[in-house]
């Protein structure tokens, strides 16, 4: 299976406890036989949907920026890992961008299959911080037809540090070795 693994942190690399997870979860597909690789979308200026209907949600979109390169990879992997660090109970904003600029190609996307997950990292360790971003994803999932392979919910996990030592790097490297 081929998996593009969007990262969306603000933070440079080495620095995000959300995309630590997605590391594990990598070497965790790797190991089963799967290629993977990252999408940094956290640095792609990526711009918002402009809501100008110009794609007709079957693209192109009128922004030629990050999210053409993106659109190309997403569209031909088998899978799709949205990593996120939670920001006031929701995605960054950065993969807010990103799902947003999906109109582009809804049809596309939904007729895919695409097989998806979800890693995410808060600071706080309470777990129903979780549960809108949580609902979110399963909407979308269900929205664009793709098929949810699981989501690491890690909580406790506000740096490299704290979540190095967190149970959520056994979990994300387990879920990249369930796909």
């Amino acid at each position: 299976m081929d998996i593009l693994i969007i990262e969306s942190s603000p933070h440079a690399r080495g620095e995000s406890s959300s995309n630590l997870l997605a590391e594990r979860f990598a070497d965790g597909a790797r190991e089963k036989g799967h290629k993977t690789g990252v999408f940094d979308a956290g640095h792609a200026g990526i711009s918002p949907c402009a809501g100008c209907n110009y794609c007709g949600m079957s693209g192109p979109c009128a922004l030629d920026d990050g999210m053409t390169e993106l659109r190309r990879l997403i569209l031909s992997s088998d899978m799709t890992v949205f990593v996120t660090p939670l920001y006031y109970f929701g995605f960054s904003a950065q993969l807010k961008a990103v799902i947003d600029r999906f109109y582009a190609f809804n049809g596309a996307l939904a007729a895919k299959g695409l097989h998806t997950a979800l890693i995410t990292a808060a600071w706080d360790d309470n777990a129903d911080m979780m549960d809108e971003i949580a609902a979110h994803y399963k909407k979308l999932c269900r929205y664009l037809r793709f098929k949810d392979r699981g989501m690491i919910l890690a909580t406790g996990c506000g740096t490299v540090s704290m979540t190095s030592r967190s149970p959520f790097m056994r979990r994300a490297y387990e879920l990249g070795k369930s796909i």
